[in-house]
């Protein structure tokens, strides 16, 4: 398993319209990525800060969503976001929500 995550700052005083904008036009556009698992987002408690974490099956079904659809993110998420979003990818070692640490091992 694969996971982004992706470090954003967001406007003062936007954390209601970019949780709408996650809720009606991110999440519709990853639940159509092959490969796409789960998404997380936290909000510090100033309302200033985000970041999301995304899982996937492989690295190479994030990166195709890197190259095709997460320009079109950014573009629905830049009326609450300033300046341009960090991303990191990881390997995923272990997860609660999905049965990984088994097939980490084999």
């Amino acid at each position: 398993m694969f996971a982004r995550r992706v470090y954003m700052h967001l406007k003062p005083n936007s954390v209601a319209e970019f949780t709408q904008r996650l809720e009606k036009d991110v999440l519709p556009l990853l639940r159509k990525q092959k490969g796409f698992q789960d998404e997380i987002t936290f909000v510090g408690q100033g309302g200033r800060e985000a970041f999301a974490i995304s899982l996937w099956d492989k690295a190479e079904n994030a990166e195709t969503y890197n190259r095709g659809t997460y320009p079109e993110v950014s573009k629905i998420l830049a009326t609450v976001v300033e300046g341009a979003p960090q991303v990191e990818t990881y390997d995923v070692a272990n997860s609660t929500f999905h049965k990984i640490a088994a097939a980490a091992a084999a």
